[in-house]
């Protein structure tokens, strides 16, 4: 009960700024971070928990952002049907991606998702209906509740981070979760206990990449533009992939407090310096967890838990 009436009092409380007369920048950097916080948990789910490092977050992203925009052009579907949509085509095309590419192992396996957002770029650039190479240019809708629609894009958003924490958190404590975690630590045992391995990887594939591609859904109304170099960017895997190594794989809260942290980070320093040292934050903050605290924040935690017993 605590979960759920902290997830509610987030909500809530999210709803009520949007109705205040707080500016609206809080809203525009509100919106990146609540999407870090979906990236980074949608990645762990198969990178943190199963121990498959997912680099194709970009594809799937991307597919996500143009499969809202093909609803918004073709028939003019609400954001919520665009977000839905979007979420069930990268769940099809994770489902099917890993029937193809889960009995790869190791790089072989992040070799594989890469290749796939140079495809799904290609298709964009020779699409003239999706604008092609030169993107498109969006109109924001009129806001129904709140003063713009940046507000309500970032109540929705909050709404999308605390549904994407929950279905990791469910996975993490359910046995779904204690079967990928074996698959993790040694997935020839995990075989030879009876563990079903191919169908928890599928299933794990395919939860992961419907999220990322509901994360990317809202993209191209938030920035009224969408173009493919942008949407299918590497950035995206490198900070999907740190933020739940700087908080800690082994916990849903892991990539919450990483996504919470670095994309933070990011905006402020944005703001007061510039945008290109923003990755450079990303860059050192890995390389230092990696080096001195490769367990993460949570890892951290759990070891001054213990030692101070």
């Amino acid at each position: 009960m605590r979960y759920w009436t902290a997830c509610l009092v987030i909500v809530l409380g999210m709803s009520a700024l949007a109705f205040s007369g707080i500016n609206n920048y809080f809203f525009f950097a509100g919106f990146v971070v609540l999407q870090a916080v979906v990236l980074a948990t949608a990645w762990n789910i198969l990178g943190g928990y199963a121990g498959y490092v997912n680099f194709g977050v970009p594809a799937f992203f991307g597919a996500g952002a143009y499969m809202a925009l093909f609803l918004h052009l073709a028939l003019d579907a609400p954001l919520i049907v665009q977000i839905l949509g979007a979420a069930l085509l990268t769940g099809i095309i994770g489902l099917l991606v890993g029937l193809l590419t889960v009995r790869l192992r190791g790089i072989f396996f992040s070799i594989a998702t890469v290749a796939l957002i140079f495809i799904f770029e290609t298709l964009v650039v020779n699409s003239r209906y999706l604008g092609g190479a030169t993107g498109l240019q969006l109109t924001q809708p009129d806001a129904i509740f709140f003063d713009n629609y940046q507000r309500g894009l970032v109540v929705l958003m909050t709404v999308m981070a605390v549904i994407a924490v929950s279905l990791a958190r469910y996975i993490q404590e359910s046995h779904i979760g204690r079967g990928l975690r074996a698959v993790r630590d040694s997935e020839e045992a995990a075989e030879c206990s009876g563990v079903p391995t191919l169908k928890l990887k599928l299933l794990a594939c395919t939860v992961s990449c419907a999220l990322l591609g509901a994360a990317g859904a809202p993209m191209p109304m938030y920035l009224s533009y969408i173009e493919p170099a942008s949407t299918f960017n590497l950035l995206y895997a490198i900070s999907a992939l740190a933020m739940p190594i700087i908080g800690g794989m082994s916990h849903w809260i892991g990539p919450v407090i990483g996504a919470l942290i670095i994309a933070s980070l990011q905006q402020i320093v944005t703001v007061t310096i510039s945008s290109e040292l923003s990755v450079l934050v990303v860059g050192v903050l890995l390389v230092v967890f990696v080096v001195a605290a490769p367990d993460g924040i949570v890892g951290l935690v759990k070891r001054w838990k213990t030692s101070s017993k």
